[in-house]
């Protein structure tokens, strides 16, 4: 069968030949795939940057899908660690890891959402106690991700949403997405602290899709204008778009309850992660939360994959 082939860390991957899988296992089935998303996480996995990365050669990159068994049924799966990835003609589905789509249901739109908005999905309903009527700071919250994000937590009952950005032409989007108000992080550090401790001084969850300086500048901000410093303030790093690394005075631990943590694989059990899949996908199915989606041929892959595309857009690879 024909897929996406990383045959070099150093280079995109190739349309090419690799053996047609076959389902053996008890929960297994073979599917058709319709749409596979390319997500950073699969970027990152196909260059051999991410943390799970083992270094071998060749992969089929992809790390969920949307597929079509031989009885008609449609799926959304997210394939197991050691399985081929899902950038390929067909793919074996382990139905443990699967939700049943409605019928109707477009496989490119829930291909090019479930990852993204899984990440705050889940960081919200499963790495902290978030309750309705809370405060929720979204740090890169003019990506495809942080878009999601910003709604996801409206839906999820947060009462104030203040989301942050570079991106002037996208942050100006995200009061119509649910965001009760933007914060500009381009500019001096005293302004952009300046801004972030008035907006968000009282969050109780920073979801961070940046890292790197962007996030000692705003715990610092945040910490220091806040109103009642013992009042615990939950940062879950997510992403790290801004830097790998950060540089994280002391103080920021003792003068405040700053609780950092991550959201991820090995952060979360993986049935923590799966049982989050079907609610999340009933909501990109009925329409509640989606993306906007790049549908491309799997043959041009290498295109795909070099060709900038639009922060608030998501390339599905179509087989």
């Amino acid at each position: 069968m024909h897929a996406a082939v990383v045959h070099s860390f150093d280079a995109p991957p190739r349309y090419d030949t690799v053996p047609d899988p076959v389902a053996s296992g008890e929960h297994q089935v073979l599917v058709d795939v319709l749409a596979a998303g390319l997500h950073p996480r699969v970027r990152s996995a196909a260059d051999g940057s991410h943390y799970t990365s083992d270094g071998t050669l060749p992969l089929v990159p992809g790390i969920d899908a949307v597929g079509r068994t031989p009885d008609g049924e449609l799926l959304y799966f997210v394939a197991a660690d050691s399985a081929p990835g899902t950038m390929a003609e067909r793919a074996v589905v382990d139905r443990r890891r699967a939700v049943a789509l409605p019928a109707g249901t477009d496989p490119a739109a829930v291909a090019a959402a479930m990852n993204p908005g899984m990440s705050s999905w889940v960081a919200l309903r499963r790495r902290v106690s978030f309750r309705p009527g809370g405060t929720v700071l979204v740090m890169g919250a003019t990506g495809n991700a942080g878009q999601l994000a910003v709604r996801i937590a409206r839906h999820l009952g947060a009462a104030r949403v203040i989301g942050a950005g570079r991106d002037p032409g996208r942050l100006a989007l995200l009061k119509g997405l649910g965001a009760d108000e933007v914060v500009a992080l381009d500019g001096d550090d005293r302004d952009v602290a300046d801004r972030l401790g008035r907006a968000a001084a009282d969050a109780d969850v920073v979801l961070d899709y940046l890292w790197g300086p962007p996030a000692v500048l705003a715990m610092t901000a945040l910490l220091t204008a806040r109103s009642d410093r013992a009042k615990a303030l939950a940062w879950i790093q997510i992403g790290s778009m801004a830097g790998q690394e950060i540089t994280l005075p002391s103080f920021l631990l003792r003068a405040g309850n700053l609780n950092i943590m991550g959201s991820g694989q090995g952060s979360l059990t993986t049935a923590g992660i799966l049982a989050e899949l079907p609610s999340l996908a009933q909501e990109i199915a009925a329409g509640t939360l989606a993306v906007d989606v790049l549908p491309v041929p799997l043959d041009q892959v290498e295109q795909a994959w070099n060709t900038p595309v639009d922060p608030g857009r998501r390339v599905v690879l179509t087989p």
